[in-house]
């Protein structure tokens, strides 16, 4: 046997004996626990979906496109997708055109009433020379009530095209905040959270109007349409059409 060799050790023999007569028997080395190697990570590779070229597109039965025909002839100005079609139109209450309306009817009421007692003006403010001739004053008081008429006109236009439409897919409301300023806003159904309306007061009540409020999913931005008539109905009309859209079922307004 090599000296530079050690004598493999037999462990059922005792090294040694305790203090009452036990023998003691050496244990083998524990081997040192492996070390668990974490993988090396792949390289991130960039996957490409193959797009066709033609798109499917959904099939559009002939009374959708019969409905989505008319819709387009009847609100040429709305934004309609393919198959879209207006379930109703929401038009605002005559009652927010009473104080422009009665505003000028007293202006126009009062030219008139000047013009015809131009003689007791001239007596109360003691006008002399050209200004009392009533013909003088005839011009400007006729331009003063076409003015009158005419912001009548443009305030009754700014009014009426202030509207609502509720369509299939979406809610759109036609913004017109002057003569010259108009825009619309476009609101999916699927993301209506909630839709209800609001009736303030007596007169509200009595006279058959309110507003509608409409608030988006993760949103708090609240669409107000305000002077509606018979919200109460149209509300419903909305929030049937919304549950019918999220639920996959056809939105046709009833």
């Amino acid at each position: 046997m090599n000296p530079e060799q050690t004598p493999e050790q037999d462990y059922n023999r005792p090294v040694a004996y305790d203090a009452n007569g036990q023998p003691l028997y050496a244990h083998p080395p524990t081997p040192a626990p492996e070390q668990v190697v974490a993988p090396t990570p792949m390289p991130m590779q960039a996957v490409h979906m193959v797009r066709p070229v033609e798109l499917d597109e959904s099939v559009i039965s002939p009374e959708m496109q019969a409905k989505h025909d008319e819709a387009h002839r009847r609100y040429p100005g709305l934004n309609l997708g393919s198959g879209e079609y207006v379930i109703t139109e929401v038009k605002r209450h005559p009652i927010g055109l009473f104080l422009p309306a009665a505003l000028s009817i007293i202006l126009i009421g009062l030219a008139i009433a000047a013009l015809f007692n131009y003689d007791v003006i001239v007596s109360i403010f003691g006008l002399t020379g050209t200004a009392t001739n009533v013909s003088n004053v005839i011009l400007p008081i006729l331009l003063f009530v076409l003015l009158v008429c005419m912001g009548m006109y443009i305030a009754y236009t700014v009014y009426a095209n202030n509207r609502l439409y509720l369509t299939n897919e979406s809610i759109i409301q036609d913004i017109q905040s002057s003569i010259f300023n108009h825009r619309q806003q476009t609101i999916s159904l699927g993301s209506v959270e909630d839709a209800s309306y609001t009736q303030d007061g007596l007169v509200q009540e009595m006279m058959g109007y309110g507003s509608i409020c409409l608030t988006t999913i993760g949103n708090e931005d609240t669409y107000t349409f305000p002077f509606v008539a018979n919200p109460k109905d149209n509300i419903g009309l909305f929030n049937n059409a919304v549950e019918s859209f999220k639920n996959g079922r056809r939105v046709d307004g009833k």
